[in-house]
């Protein structure tokens, strides 16, 4: 004979029912709230030096797919020696097309102020030190060349910068990503796996 359900059990089931029955829509506005606190506050002018910042990343991206569009397309029976060839032919015409970069070119003065100012503001003591516990206890051991243009090392050494962090700086497309090396904090391709532009001290 079944048994009826105890009260509790019914309501604890219709809570549990109604929880995982929140709309994915109603999930993402909770979660853009989240990140929205998380932001720091921004001004006119500091708008205006992200954008500026932003459209410089954009500007070159669209070099990035100019250089990729003349690269001859592999076959779909390609050796990967034969891949290996055709990205490493890549990299090299991505560097002559910004044989003139130079560090500074990306992190103008401005944008990089307003970073180190934002993040000495929006950070607390306790989060800036664990934010350098974190970038530094999984630190790559192989040593990074501070160069622009030049490429940084195995991908697989990469660190995911901490959410808390990526949340303070600038918005960055899908192909650049931040990277810190101690304390400075480079811009990387992704894809190329080259050092796009750095500045120091980005941490205090």
């Amino acid at each position: 004979m079944i048994q009826p359900a105890k009260p509790g059990i019914v309501a604890s089931t219709v809570l549990l029912i109604a929880v995982f029955s929140i709309s994915r829509a109603a999930q993402k506005k909770v979660v853009d709230q989240i990140i929205k606190e998380e932001q720091p506050a921004v001004s006119a002018a500091d708008k205006a030096t992200i954008k500026a910042f932003q459209d410089r990343v954009a500007q070159y991206l669209k070099v990035r797919a100019e250089v990729k569009a003349k690269v001859p397309k592999l076959a779909k029976d390609s050796t990967p020696e034969q891949i290996q060839v055709a990205e490493n032919a890549y990299v090299v015409s991505l560097r002559a097309a910004r044989a003139g970069a130079r560090q500074g070119a990306l992190f103008t003065p401005d944008v990089a102020q307003y970073i180190r100012t934002t993040l000495k503001r929006e950070l607390s003591s306790t989060e800036k030190k664990d934010v350098r516990e974190t970038v530094l206890d999984k630190e790559t051991t192989i040593p990074v060349a501070l160069k622009v243009n030049y490429p940084y090392p195995d991908p697989k050494e990469f660190v995911e910068m901490p959410a808390k962090l990526l949340l303070k700086l600038p918005e960055l497309p899908k192909e650049v990503k931040y990277r810190y090396v101690g304390r400075t904090l480079l811009l990387l391709d992704t894809d190329s796996n080259l050092i796009l532009d750095y500045m120091v001290d980005a941490l205090a």
